[in-house]
């Protein structure tokens, strides 16, 4: 049998936090009756720093059941570091841990086909959504594009793959290596390189709530992946310094064709190619050079990726 860990980050999740638990509560008793997790697996919910009553509704829970654990962070780190959080810190507790979104818009019935391919010797198991009916059709055409735009920049990830994956404890071990300060998980784990394979499933709507991935944030966690993981937005500056400046002679040829009929005023040809060729190009090549340079600058700060407050535990234990 397989001990298994949830981990779970949460953020203003008090609408949908009981309704959660107890479905969770429900499916592991579930697993635990059929005989494919141990008696002592956990359900741990990571609070994001939450505004809400989401940390004292984690407490009651774990006062109500030992099965719930709660780890809450000083302070609000984003959805992927207190996801590293809960993973870095139940590694050496589980045989593996599945992560999770606290709406459970996730598929929680194929917990079992993870734990029979994890079983089966693999260290990593994807979640990935076999269709996406349920969405706008903006939101899938968006969502979809974020995906083919991250493996075109050379972050390479999994097709409809979020972070509802399982790993194993060899492969948190693996992943623990891995101390940049800018994450973007979904592109990192396969970066492990063990045997993986992927378990498909629907996705359903989210039952109280908004989501915490509108555009303007998958925009940014894109930008954020693709910066973290690749250096191609710099390769594509030489290329389009390299089209520019193409274009440039054309442009020069043509303004000295045109001064030479009459039919410009003097300077003009001189002042167009300059400003045309040259101005916008070095605007974004410093833009992004700026981006890759801030990142190198948060990184030799070293700073810790997340700083846990309290840990409940079977001992209701503080850190």
């Amino acid at each position: 049998m397989t001990k298994l860990y949830l981990a779970i980050p949460c953020y203003n999740e008090e609408e949908v936090l009981w309704d959660s638990a107890e479905k969770l509560l429900n499916k592991y008793y579930d697993l635990m009756s059929a005989g494919k997790i141990t008696d002592d697996s956990k359900i741990v919910f990571i609070d994001d720093g939450s505004r809400d009553r989401t940390w004292d509704i984690i407490s009651d829970l774990h006062n109500q059941n030992a099965i719930f654990q709660g780890i809450k962070l000083s302070r609000n780190r984003g959805h992927q570091n207190a996801l590293l959080c809960g993973l870095m810190t139940l590694k050496d507790k589980a045989d593996a841990v599945i992560s999770i979104d606290a709406d459970l818009q996730d598929d929680i019935n194929v917990f079992d086909e993870m734990i029979d391919k994890f079983e089966a010797g693999c260290d990593v198991v994807y979640g990935v959504r076999s269709k996406r009916e349920t969405d706008t059709f903006f939101k899938r055409f968006t969502a979809e594009a974020f995906y083919k735009i991250l493996n075109k920049m050379g972050a390479k990830v999994i097709f409809n793959h979020a972070d509802f994956r399982l790993m194993s404890r060899r492969a948190l071990e693996a992943f623990s290596l891995y101390r940049e300060t800018n994450i973007f998980l979904r592109g990192m784990v396969p970066l492990i390189g063990y045997k993986s394979d992927v378990v498909k499933y629907e996705r359903s709507e989210r039952l109280a709530g908004e989501s915490k991935y509108p555009l303007k944030k998958m925009l940014a966690l894109a930008w954020e992946g693709i910066t973290s993981l690749s250096i191609q937005p710099i390769r594509m500056i030489t290329w389009l310094g390299l089209i520019i400046f193409l274009i440039s002679l054309i442009m020069i040829i043509y303004s000295i064709i045109s001064f030479c009929v009459g039919a410009t005023v003097s300077g003009w040809a001189s002042t167009l190619c300059s400003i045309w060729a040259l101005g916008g190009l070095q605007l974004l090549a410093i833009g992004i050079i700026g981006e890759y340079i801030g990142k190198i600058y948060l990184e030799t700060k070293r700073r810790p990726r997340f700083i846990v407050e309290r840990y409940l535990n079977d001992e209701d234990d503080d850190i």
